[in-house]
C-alpha cells in the first residue's frame, strides 16, 4: 500500500511539473507578444497612425473580406432599391387617397345640393297644392255663382268670356242648367259651345 501511495504521489508531482512547464511555455510566448504589441501601439500613438484604420485596410485586401464587402454593398443596394420602390408605392397610395377624398367631398357636395333641390321642390309642391286648392275652390265658387244666376243673365256673360273658361264652367254644370243657358244663347254661340263640348 505504501508503494501505491508513493506511485500516486509521483504521478501527481509529474502532472504538476508538466502543467508548470506548459504554463512557462505559454507565458514565455504570450508576455513578449503583449510587450511588443504595447510598444507598437505606443509608437502608433506618437506617430498619429490609427491602428484600427490600418487594420481595416489590410484586411480589406484579403480575398474573403472583399467578397464580404461586395455582399454588404449588394445588400445596401438592394435595400436602397426597396426603399425607393416603397417610397414610390407610398406616393401612389397618397395620390389615390387624395383622389378618393376629393371624390368623397364631391359626392358629399352633390348630395347636399340634391337635398337642397329636393327641399325646394317639396316646398314648390306644397305651394302648388295650396294654389290648386285655392283655384279649385274659386272655380267651384264661380260655377256655383253661375248656377244660381238665371239662364237669361248667365248666357250673355259666358259668351263674352274666353272659350277655355266657358268650357270649364259649362262642363261642370248640371245638365238641366246647361240646357237652360244654351237656350238663352244665340244659335251660333250655342252651336259653337256644343261642338266644343263634344270634342
Amino acid at each position: 500500500m505504501a508503494k501505491k501511495k508513493k506511485v500516486e504521489d509521483l504521478s501527481a508531482v509529474n502532472e504538476e511539473k508538466s502543467s508548470n512547464k506548459l504554463l512557462v511555455v505559454i507565458l514565455s510566448i504570450l508576455l513578449p507578444l503583449l510587450a511588443i504589441s504595447a510598444v507598437f501601439l505606443i509608437i502608433a500613438k506618437f506617430t498619429d497612425v490609427n491602428v484600427f484604420d490600418k487594420a481595416k485596410e489590410l484586411t480589406g485586401k484579403l480575398p474573403f473580406v472583399d467578397e464580404e464587402k461586395d455582399f454588404v454593398g449588394e445588400t445596401d443596394l438592394i435595400l436602397e432599391e426597396r426603399v425607393v420602390t416603397l417610397q414610390a408605392e407610398l406616393s401612389e397610395k397618397e395620390t389615390q387617397l387624395v383622389k378618393l377624398q376629393a371624390e368623397v367631398e364631391g359626392s358629399a357636395n352633390e348630395k347636399k345640393e340634391l337635398l337642397e333641390k329636393l327641399e325646394e321642390l317639396q316646398y314648390e309642391i306644397e305651394i302648388l297644392k295650396v294654389e290648386k286648392d285655392t283655384t279649385k275652390r274659386t272655380f267651384t265658387e264661380i260655377v256655383s255663382t253661375f248656377e244660381r244666376m238665371s239662364a237669361k243673365s248667365a248666357a250673355p256673360i259666358l259668351t263674352e268670356m274666353a272659350d277655355e273658361e266657358v268650357m270649364r264652367i259649362l262642363t261642370s254644370m248640371k245638365p238641366e242648367l246647361l240646357a237652360a243657358i244654351l237656350e238663352k244663347m244665340t244659335p251660333k254661340d250655342a252651336a259653337k259651345y256644343t261642338s266644343l263640348m263634344t270634342k
